[in-house]
């Protein structure tokens, strides 16, 4: 069998584009809910206990800086290594490689921390990567936030290369 291509994965588990970029499909969201009252301080409303989504990259894409309020475990599923960018609360950048060659330092899965920036880009020479992310307490978009790349790049100026290349513009953004 020849290796799949990214148009065969959007076609058959059916993504639609993502807001950060790349395409994606919410596959599943927990019936139970967790009430606003057992929620970390933040939360403006229950939330669902689990959600989960299929999100790929194309080598011309990348998922934008942007945080959300509960931890993000992402999972690698197929395709070439993707590179998960996490900024932490102590303004460390770790950079997280899924992949399925341990031997080049990648894993199939990483956990982003609650509240920290992260982004996603192609490992260089890739074409695309297929993964999956699981949010817990489960994803709403009243927790998403997107970055600003002025702003961010003011609070990390160590960083301001990635934070250029994985942000969009204001004036894009603006859009």
């Amino acid at each position: 069998m020849s290796k799949r291509t990214a148009a065969y994965w959007i076609n058959q588990l059916q993504l639609a584009t993502h807001i950060e970029g790349g395409a994606f499909r919410e596959i599943y969201r927990s019936p139970v809910l967790a009430p606003l009252t057992a929620l970390p301080a933040g939360f403006t409303g229950n939330r669902n206990f689990c959600t989960s989504i299929y999100f790929l990259l194309q080598h011309n894409q990348f998922s934008a800086f942007h945080r959300i309020k509960s931890d993000e475990v992402w999972h690698f599923y197929y395709g070439d290594a993707l590179i998960v960018y996490e900024i932490d609360q102590q303004g460390r950048l770790i950079e997280h490689r899924l992949g399925s060659d341990p031997d080049n330092g990648e894993s199939f899965q990483c956990v982003i921390v609650a509240g920290n920036w992260f982004a996603a880009r192609l490992a260089p020479g890739g074409d695309y990567s297929l993964v999956g992310c699981t949010v817990s307490p489960g994803f709403d978009f009243t927790d998403f936030e997107l970055a600003g790349r002025d702003e961010l790049a003011r609070l990390y100026p160590e960083h301001a290369g990635v934070i250029k290349d994985l942000t969009i513009s204001e004036v894009e953004n603006s859009k």
